[in-house]
């Protein structure tokens, strides 16, 4: 028997168990294996699209529900989608690079790329309702305008959650007046003490979309090197004209 293939089905067993799918972490407990494990065999069943990452859960990607499927209907080949090209950027840059796009009035983190040894954030408070406290979110209301960002408000009202935290509505929106077109959000210890983050808007037809990484605020110096590393590979992917984000 080869053990990798029953690691790997063991995992497809453990997500086939939760309709609305798991965290890397309660996936390797239910497959009984070592966290570090699961997330090298996570990854590799994302890449080949057996799995996909969605709001810090696996779900059943298209290459699984093709197993099953009728020869006409399933999925062709298309365009390079950004969930393709996540594994590479953490690698390059050495750091958890997110996805996020502004979809329907909320915040929908579509992509998450980590590793044991460059750990996303948790996501301790809903990234949906807290667009205020952490840079990819602050990145998407800063492209919206003026009445979508005011709805978006009202909905998910301003609220500190650190010490660090923007204190009050009137706050960030001055703050997000003054960003200049296509630079960096930056957020150190808004969402996560212990952690800083930089944001990126990125342009792909009509959808409002952002990309962030993240580093421990011990190697904050790494912050805006990374990311204008991230901005550049996002631009070469755009220039080939084989990108697309999933919604």
């Amino acid at each position: 028997m080869i053990g990798s293939v029953q690691r790997a089905l063991r995992l497809l067993e453990a997500v086939g168990a939760h309709r609305d799918g798991a965290p890397a972490k309660q996936l390797a407990r239910e497959a009984g294996l070592p966290l570090p494990t699961a997330y090298h065999l996570l990854r590799t069943l994302t890449h080949e699209g057996y799995l996909r990452r969605e709001n810090g859960v696996f779900l059943f990607g298209a290459a699984a529900e093709n197993l099953t499927a009728a020869p006409a209907a399933r999925s062709r080949p298309g365009p390079v989608s950004v969930a393709d090209s996540l594994d590479r950027w953490r690698d390059v840059i050495g750091a958890p690079v997110y996805c996020a796009v502004y979809c329907d009035g909320e915040i929908e983190l579509i992509a998450v790329a980590d590793a044991p040894d460059t750990p996303a954030v948790e996501e301790w408070a809903s990234f949906r309702e807290t667009a205020h406290a952490h840079a990819i979110g602050q990145c998407l209301l800063a492209q919206l305008d003026e009445r979508a960002r005011e709805d978006h408000l009202d909905r998910h009202p301003v609220r500190p959650l650190t010490r660090y935290s923007v204190r009050d509505r009137a706050t960030l929106l001055e703050r997000l007046r003054t960003l200049r077109r296509g630079e960096p959000v930056i957020e150190r210890q808004e969402y996560a003490l212990g952690t800083v983050c930089a944001a990126i808007p990125v342009t792909a037809g009509a959808t409002i979309a952002a990309m962030a990484i993240s580093v421990p605020l011990d190697r904050e110096d790494r912050l805006l090197p990374a990311v204008e590393q991230l901005r550049g590979e996002v631009a070469s992917l755009l220039r080939s004209f084989v990108f697309s984000i999933s919604i």
